[in-house]
């Protein structure tokens, strides 16, 4: 019974991501901003879905990752520079800008981490530090080109509103500082994994 449990836990995973994503696509802040931030999750699910049976990754791996897509609808629900429990927050703390662009960008580096290492030690057969090292070089260039991305489409289809679109808040060194959150992330996951290595 538990074997077959562990089996059905991806679709457990994909079933409470799907919920709670149709739930926050109903009336978003911005349906146009909605739209744009769910091009890369309506390719990077069912990528996961096609491969499962020929790559099927850890239950653990299943649950990060479905952590990260669900702060990503968020997101993507009320606007990375809009999402109200933390801008209050913040409000309180005296900041001038809507952290949760960070905590996400910091989140894809911790909560990716893992299921980019099991696939480094499973089909790459990566040891040592080279597993680390590529770990780092994978997350950061993710997250570089998914800057360049953001950049790109918000010139071509929002010209007139590019900056409210990448949601930099004032802050021209916003691209630089979501990248070094997310090597964060990865750094602090790597500094885990080491420990449980060790052990």
């Amino acid at each position: 019974m538990k074997g077959k449990s562990s089996k059905k836990y991806p679709y457990y995973c994909l079933y409470v991501y799907l919920i709670i994503w149709i739930l926050l696509a109903i009336k978003p802040l911005n349906r146009f901003d909605w739209f744009l931030e769910n091009l890369l999750p309506a390719l990077f699910v069912p990528f996961l879905m096609i491969t499962y049976k020929r790559f099927r990754l850890s239950n653990f791996s299943y649950t990060l990752i479905t952590i990260f897509m669900i702060l990503h609808a968020i997101g993507a629900h009320y606007t990375y520079s809009e999402v109200p429990f933390f801008k209050s927050f913040f409000n309180i703390l005296h900041f001038n800008r809507d952290n949760y662009d960070r905590l996400v960008h910091f989140s894809f580096g911790f909560f990716m981490s893992y299921p980019i290492m099991e696939f480094l030690k499973r089909i790459v057969k990566l040891k040592g530090f080279w597993k680390y090292y590529i770990l780092l070089t994978i997350v950061m260039s993710f997250s570089a080109s998914y800057e360049i991305i953001e950049w790109v489409t918000a010139i071509i289809v929002q010209p007139d509103n590019a900056i409210a679109w990448l949601g930099i808040q004032g802050d021209v060194f916003d691209s630089e500082k979501d990248m070094l959150m997310a090597a964060a992330g990865t750094l602090i996951m790597t500094i885990f994994l080491l420990i449980k290595s060790d052990k």
